[in-house]
């Protein structure tokens, strides 16, 4: 394996510096070093690809297309470095740390008691969670840059294992003013026939919503609305004008106080189940096995 002409890792980070922050002196201030500094790194990985990796258009500096690549690949190397930092100095303090990574919906629903009653059992450890994208909280978990997940949709690879944590279901729901809100049951085709706020097209409930519809010839949805939040949807849907899909661990709630509906629509029925993925290497955390432990234990 060719080792000779790799990439400076403060090269990389004084690429990053630039494009995030918004140029030289800005990333040079950031990285507590001069102007020329960061320009002498940024021609130093020019020649490492042989080629530029910026230009400048005006007074601005923009990533060529080869820089978008290294830009890229930047990001994730200093995550990982990051990462390793962190793991080895938690070698030096003892085992007693685990990197979380929750969606957004578990994330605003059912994390904030997992994590209080984590801390109340085990004084002893400490997590650092984290929401996200079901698709970002995989490729994370796979490099490595996360031990544990909570998610909507299993992953499928090689270095990722999963277990089912429990099952649950997307549901159809209003307020009780929708002129729909007295019907217990509708036929699948009345869901054309209305307006929906939902979540992101990125969000994993919703891509299991589309492809559920899609598999019972429902092509197309008329929404109004995509919100990234569900807390923010049920406050939407109290004007009474749409309604939603979502899961029902997160409207349990809102139903048992009246402030949504719950209507079933004939024959759609879309099951969910939620996992705890990990990471190969973290099969032996402590940590990991202490909050696997009480996910089990509130599960039941």
């Amino acid at each position: 394996m060719e080792y000779r002409n790799l990439p400076d890792l403060k090269g990389l980070a004084a690429l990053r510096a630039v494009v995030e922050l918004g140029g030289v002196e800005q990333a040079g201030k950031s990285l507590h070093i001069g102007q020329p500094a960061v320009t002498k790194r940024l021609r130093a990985l020019d020649e490492c690809y042989g080629m530029p990796l910026m230009q400048r258009k005006g007074r601005k500096l923009e990533l060529t297309t080869a820089g978008d690549r290294v830009y890229a690949f930047s990001r994730l190397a200093l995550d990982h470095q990051t990462s390793l930092l962190e793991d080895l100095q938690s070698l030096t303090q003892g085992q007693n740390k685990l990197r979380l990574e929750v969606t957004f919906a578990i994330g605003e629903q059912l994390l904030p008691s997992l994590l209080l009653s984590f801390a109340d059992n085990h004084p002893e450890y400490r997590l650092q969670s984290r929401m996200g994208y079901s698709r970002r909280i995989e490729t994370r978990l796979a490099t490595g840059l996360s031990d544990l997940a909570l998610i909507e949709k299993a992953p499928d690879h090689p270095d990722i294992l999963v277990q089912k944590w429990f099952e649950d279901e997307l549901i159809l729901v209003c307020a009780p003013n929708h002129s729909l809100s007295s019907l217990s049951v509708i036929p699948i085709q009345e869901l054309t026939r209305q307006k929906f706020v939902l979540r992101e097209s990125q969000s994993s409930m919703r891509i299991i919503l589309d492809q559920k519809l899609q598999d019972a010839g429902i092509l197309k949805l008329p929404i109004s609305l995509e919100v990234g939040s569900t807390d923010t949807i049920v406050e939407m849907l109290s004007r009474g004008l749409h309604m939603s899909f979502l899961p029902k661990f997160a409207v349990k709630d809102a139903l048992k106080n009246n402030l949504l509906r719950h209507i079933n629509v004939d024959p759609l029925k879309i099951k969910v189940t939620l996992w705890i993925a990990r990471n190969r290497s973290s099969i032996n955390n402590p940590v990991a096995e202490a909050f696997i432990q009480l996910l089990r234990n509130q599960s039941n």
